[in-house]
């Protein structure tokens, strides 16, 4: 019997139950490991971030089967199906069917989590700051894309005879950097407001703009379109477009902001309006083509010079916690570390490029911190380092070469493997490095950038 046809025979009641347990339970597992992690590794003055992606390991593919994205292929462990089943009084392959269908509905969630994170992360910086190293921080992307790509789409294809299009794959999937994790350790390490930690934010939203064209790009020649030059300049015009947007209302917008806020008197009046400008500015960004993340951070720099900037930051953080903990989870879940087994033999091959593409990988952004001229002094290897973590977007050009089927199992492995060595490496890189500079933790980087 197809299982659709099973479930029409299920009671209404019985389903909601089901989907009910599963929903809850979700939450209950992933919170609950996540805060017992991140609290080790505060303990072990290691970034928080790097426990909640341990905890996504620990409870996903690579470990107890809790929570399993579907793409995966993955299936919940046997004693979720059967627990639930029995509590519902549905079967196990019911179970299974109605979390691959609500999985979705977590995912799109988790995203609020993102989005309220870019959107504080582009409110906590100083605008002043953040065009003063504009220059730099365009070097530092441009150098970030540029390197990465072509040593990895050329060492492919010529020392490991990758065809050309899987390589140029396996090059732009280590162009991105996650601004998320990154802004997440500067924010946690309170060097967001540094000099390295604007130059490194602004050339991460740079990344992310050439990351979408390079991307356009890959996907047009993977899908027999050719290469066509008007579709991306009207991308990467869209994108100059929507950022020179940002930077000028971020200069003249504050104060009707602040004047509507004024009228509210409803509680929660802060987080509500904020969390307006922050979903117009992703419609906006996705509405021309542009990641809705890029719209997340232009609705934060739009309001830093709001009068309300300290209640904004107030009402959202607890946002961040809450969600972007369920983000950074869901992006743990979904790493496959069996493929780190060298003695199965079928991974071997993708072993050996796994090596080679995380070397390129770390090497070309770290490279990026000395690609600037700056008169002022700077801590170029944060800044390279920063630069470093691929995370939820190499997992989403991963994502993308799988679905098309453009990667063999040996080269998936091997970008795996470098998102996940990259995503790990770099906040306990970035931690050692900046507890060994003048301008670490345990001083105070605000002291240090005039306001």
């Amino acid at each position: 019997m197809a299982l659709p046809a099973l479930l029409l025979e299920v009671g209404s009641h019985q389903l909601e139950v089901a989907e009910t347990l599963i929903s809850v339970g979700e939450f209950l597992v992933i919170f609950l490991a996540a805060r017992v992690l991140a609290e080790l590794m505060v303990r072990w003055q290691l970034p928080s971030i790097l426990g909640e992606l341990l905890a996504g390991v620990l409870i996903g593919v690579s470990g107890l089967h809790l929570i399993v994205p579907p793409d995966t292929q993955a299936q919940l462990s046997a004693g979720v199906l059967a627990l639930v089943g029995s509590l519902a009084e549905i079967t196990p392959e019911a179970v299974q069917h109605l979390y691959n269908e609500t999985f979705p509905n977590l995912q799109a969630v988790s995203q609020i989590g993102l989005f309220a994170l870019l959107f504080l992360t582009g409110l906590e910086s100083e605008l002043d700051e953040l065009v003063a190293v504009g220059a730099q921080a365009t070097t530092v992307a441009v150098t970030g894309v540029v390197l990465p790509f072509a040593l990895g789409t050329a060492g492919l294809y010529y020392l490991f005879h990758v065809p050309l299009i899987p390589a140029v794959f396996a090059g732009a999937a280590m162009t991105a950097t996650s601004i998320g994790i990154t802004a997440s350790v500067f924010g946690e390490l309170k060097f967001l407001r540094t000099r390295e930690g604007q130059t490194v934010i602004g050339a991460a939203v740079l990344d992310d703009i050439l990351g979408i064209v390079i991307l356009a790009v890959v996907v047009s020649l993977a899908g027999g379109e050719g290469f066509a030059i008007g579709p991306l300049l009207k991308l990467v015009a869209a994108a100059g477009v929507f950022v020179a947007a940002a930077l000028f209302l971020s200069r003249t917008a504050a104060p009707g902001f602040d004047w509507a806020l004024d009228q509210l008197k409803a509680p929660g009046e802060a987080a509500v309006a904020s969390f307006l400008v922050l979903s117009l500015c992703c419609f906006a960004a996705q509405a021309i083509g542009l990641e809705a993340a890029l719209g997340a951070f232009a609705a934060g720099l739009i309001l830093s010079s709001s009068k309300h900037t300290h209640a904004i930051d107030a009402a959202v953080k607890p946002l961040v916690a809450l969600f972007a903990t369920l983000f950074f989870v869901l992006i743990g879940t979904g790493m496959d570390l069996s493929v780190l087994n060298p003695f199965e033999p079928a991974n071997r091959e993708g072993l050996i490029v796994a090596a080679f593409l995380l070397v390129v990988a770390i090497a070309g952004k770290v490279a990026a911190g000395w690609s600037y001229l700056s008169k002022e002094k700077t801590n170029r290897l944060v800044v390279g380092i920063g630069m470093m973590p691929r995370g939820e977007v190499g997992l989403i050009f991963l994502g993308l070469g799988t679905q098309a089927g453009l990667l063999t199992k040996p080269l998936e492995a091997a970008i795996l493997l470098m998102v996940i060595g990259t995503t790990f490496l770099a906040p306990i890189l970035l931690r050692l490095v900046l507890r060994g500079s003048s301008g670490g933790p345990d001083l105070d980087p605000l002291a240090e950038v005039p306001t």
